[in-house]
Formats: structure tokens, C-alpha cells, sequence
């Protein structure tokens, strides 16, 4: 790799001036105020600049100015890294400063927020700050930046709403990727801050959000010896969340090739626990306990390289209340929701722990309806999350509503579906799918269920078994 030549070794003190400020995003005229030359000097200031330093672009001066490589070949983006994000500064359509402030603020709590919710890296705010708030050239700013993808954005606001555009564009061929407006109105101005930042991430990131699913179609045209670690892990989340047996079994093998190409890859240990979980608690395997320890062992991996992951706390957490350890469990379900209390797919998790493993049921309903609010593109599971809630509820009839947009070809959704039937006195309803459960997965009990997902909150546990003696099933 070559070394990246500092400005202060090729560029004269007037020349670095003029480099630093345009960098930041001044105009010539700006400039030429500031250093007392004219605007037609800047200019030729920087063609000099251009050429000692080697670089074509604005973005690829600004990257020398914060000291990080230009070049394709110093780009991060190795043959086994994630794909990059690069988020350029949310541009503010309104002359009052305050809504300036406010642009910038969002811009970086978003940059924050995806970094750890995506599974992929992005470029710091500060770097991205330097390059103002439109990309010039797509094509050349992505490969300065060893970017992947582009988000930029636009806000508009008056003294009643506050209308905020974002597009996701990829950076190689310019492409829109997707758009969102989001309009709201102008009240506090936090929690406004707040509530945009959670809508954006929450629709970008995620198991099912926009980067995740442009991913998977990407990745589906590659041939499969091509394929990396993170191509891997997301293909592994596509059938995970089947949460079929055939499915749960190709997940298993795709994270585990993800962890042999990339060990550090947090998110597939994390992935690999929960398809381990599902293993166990669906009767998928032949060894109740090895599917445990396995869940344990990728579990406890995933914390020890990152202790933050809020998917991996709440996994534990279940795995605590699997063996029996009730107050480890909702200790781990707590740092969940410390580490993860705006993020949809750890709350939608922790809904189906707080009704069915630890702590107190009453909290589960809020978890899932926020978790829908934040996510609007809510995956299936998430309905088999909310049916499990509102049986464990009392609210039978939601249950069966929410079960029956759910994965049809799961266990553990048609479990709840029966019950939830049997509740309503439609026994009829109840029996076909009880036979169903019997033909198609032979290996799957009520019994199992509780052991193995596990069932451990008593009003839980006692609801189960109720409506299982209606239906004659064990």
C-alpha cells in the first residue's frame, strides 16, 4: 500500500489554504474572500493543487485533508469486507440557521445509527461534513470513497413541518436505489430529530430493509464461487427468516461459511445463535441439547466481539431463560433494549421474550407495536412475533390476524395459530392444522416448544397448555 503524501510536504502554505477551504466546502468567491485573492486565482490554485496532489475530484481532495486514502487501492473494501455507505450531509433548503443546525444533526445521528444497525461500514460524519451535500460525480465520489452506496438527502422546513427527502443511490452507475419523503410536524424539536432518525434507519437497516434486501438481489446474480463473507450472511438471513426446517438448515450452512471466510463477523455469530435456537425449539434437529450448546457457543462469540449487539444480548438472554438462569435472562433482555431501544428488529425480538421467556408480559405489546412503526416494511416474522404476544394477551382473535400474515410453513406460528383457534371454540380449525403439525414436522411437540424456545414466563407457559388440552395435542 503507498503512503498517503500529506498536504504539507507538496503544497505551499497559500496552496493549503486554498485546499483546506475548498475541501470544507467553500466556493471560490468565499475563498477569495477569505485570503484576500481573486476568485480566478483560486482557481488556478487549484489546479496546481490538483495535480501535486494526484486527485480529480472534491471528494478526493477532502479525503487527503482528513487523511485518509483516495485511491481504489487504499480503499477499505477488501475481497471479504462489507460494502461501504457513504452518507453525504442532509442539505438544508431553509435560510434560518436553526434549521441548518438541525440538518447536521440529523445528518450524524443517522451516520451513527447506521453504522450500528446496517451491518455494514460508513464513512464517519466528519469526513463526509468536508464534501458538502450533493455528490458531483457518483461514480468517481463512490470510488474515492470506497463507497458502495450513496445516501444523501433534503430538508425542507417552515414554521409548521418539517419535510425531509432521502435517496439511496448506488454509487458505481449513479442508479436510484430507493426514495422516502418523510413529513412531520414541527413540535419539539428533539424529539422531531429523534423521530426522523428512527424512521430513516429503520427503513434502511434491518434484517428486510432497503440496503439488506438491494444486497440479496445483487448477490443472486453473483456465481457462487464469487461469493464472500457478507454475501453469505445475507443469503444466511434470507433463509433464516423462512424459519422453515429446509431453510434454517441452508442459514446454518451459509453463516457458517461466512465465519469460516470472516470469523470476526459479528452479525453472523449472532445470525448462526438464533438459527441454532430455532434448530432447538422447533424440534429441527435430533439432539435437543446439542442444539443448545451450539447456540450457547455462537451466542457467546458474538458478545465477546462486539458487547454491545442488542440482537445478540436478547439471544442470550433467551438462551439464559432455555437454561433456566430467569434473572441472567432478564438481565441480557435489559442490555438488549439499552443497546437497542430505537431499533425495530431487536424490539420486535424482545417482545417475544418479555410475553414468553422473562420479565413482565404486559410490556410485550408496546415493544411490538412500536417495532411496526418504526419498521413500515415489517418482514413476516414480525406478525408471527405480534400473534404470539396477543395469545400470551388474551387477545385471540389479533392473534389469529396477525399469525395469518406471518411464515406459513413455521411451527412456531402455526402453533399459535391452533391455539389461538382453539380459544375461539373453532375446533375444526384447531384439528386441521394440529394434523398438519403431526404430518409435516413429525419432530415438533407443545412440550418441545416450551423447553426449547424457551417458555419460562408462568402466565405463558399456563396459556400454552390450557389451549393444548383443548385441541388433544402434546
Amino acid at each position: 500500500m503507498n503512503r498517503i503524501v500529506t498536504t504539507s510536504e507538496v503544497l505551499s502554505d497559500r496552496e493549503r489554504a486554498v485546499a483546506e477551504r475548498f475541501a470544507a466546502g467553500m466556493t471560490y468567491r468565499e475563498i477569495g474572500e477569505a485570503l484576500f485573492i481573486a476568485p480566478s486565482t483560486v482557481r488556478t490554485h487549484l489546479a496546481a493543487i490538483y495535480e501535486k496532489l494526484g486527485v480529480r475530484s472534491k471528494v478526493a481532495l477532502a479525503m487527503h485533508i482528513n487523511a485518509i486514502a483516495a485511491a481504489p487501492a487504499m480503499s477499505p473494501n477488501g475481497p471479504e469486507a462489507s460494502p461501504m455507505l457513504a452518507i453525504f450531509p442532509i442539505e438544508c433548503l431553509s435560510a434560518d440557521e436553526q434549521w441548518r443546525r438541525f440538518a447536521d444533526g440529523l445528518s450524524s445521528d443517522i451516520t451513527v445509527d447506521l453504522a450500528r444497525y446496517a451491518d455494514l461500514p460508513v464513512v464517519a460524519f466528519h469526513t463526509m461534513k468536508a464534501l458538502g451535500s450533493r455528490p458531483a460525480d457518483f461514480a468517481a465520489d463512490g470510488k474515492a470513497l470506497g463507497a458502495a452506496y450513496i445516501l444523501s438527502g433534503q430538508l425542507r422546513a417552515d414554521g409548521r413541518r418539517v419535510r425531509l427527502t432521502m435517496e439511496l443511490a448506488d454509487a458505481p452507475t449513479g442508479v436510484s436505489l430507493w426514495s422516502e419523503r418523510f413529513d412531520r410536524p414541527v413540535e419539539d424539536i428533539f424529539a422531531l430529530q429523534d423521530s426522523l432518525t428512527e424512521s430513516v434507519i429503520n427503513v434502511l437497516a434491518g434484517c428486510f430493509g432497503t440496503i439488506a434486501t438491494v444486497g440479496r438481489n445483487a448477490i443472486r446474480r453473483k456465481p457462487p464461487a464469487s461469493l464472500r463473507a457478507y454475501d453469505c450472511y445475507l443469503l444466511g438471513v434470507e433463509q433464516h427468516n423462512t424459519f422453515s426446517r429446509s431453510g434454517n438448515r441452508e442459514a446454518i450452512r451459509l453463516f457458517s461459511r461466512a465465519l469460516d471466510l470472516d470469523p470476526t463477523l459479528v452479525k453472523a455469530w449472532t445470525e448462526l445463535a438464533y438459527a441454532y435456537s430455532i434448530e432447538a425449539c422447533n424440534g429441527f434437529g435430533d439432539d435437543l441439547n446439542a442444539s443448545i450448546a451450539k447456540w450457547r457457543w455462537a451466542a457467546e462469540n458474538a458478545l465477546r466481539l462486539d458487547p454491545s449487539d442488542s440482537t445478540a444480548h436478547n439471544c442470550f438472554g433467551d438462551l439464559m431463560g432455555c437454561l433456566g438462569d430467569l434473572e441472567a435472562a432478564e438481565r441480557a433482555h435489559r442490555r438488549a433494549f439499552e443497546c437497542g431501544s430505537n431499533h425495530a428488529d431487536t424490539l420486535a425480538l424482545l417482545a417475544g421474550s418479555k410475553a414468553l421467556v422473562a420479565g413482565d408480559p404486559a410490556e410485550a405489546i408496546p415493544l411490538i407495536e412500536r417495532a411496526m412503526r418504526l419498521n413500515p416494511l415489517a418482514p413476516p416474522w414480525y406478525f408471527g412475533m405480534q400473534g404470539r404476544v396477543l395469545f400470551t394477551a388474551g387477545r385471540y382473535r389479533d392473534a389469529i390476524a396477525a399469525l395469518r400474515r406471518s411464515t406459513p410453513d413455521s411451527p412456531h406460528v402455526l402453533i399459535f395459530l391452533m391455539l389461538a383457534h382453539a380459544r375461539e371454540g373453532e375446533g375444526a380449525e384447531a384439528a386441521a392444522i394440529a394434523g398438519r403439525l403431526r404430518t409435516e414436522f413429525p419432530g415438533f411437540s407443545v412440550d418441545g416448544f416450551i423447553a426449547g424456545y424457551p417458555v419460562t414466563n408462568p402466565d405463558a407457559v399456563r396459556a400454552i397448555r390450557d389451549a393444548a388440552k383443548l385441541v388433544a395435542i402434546r
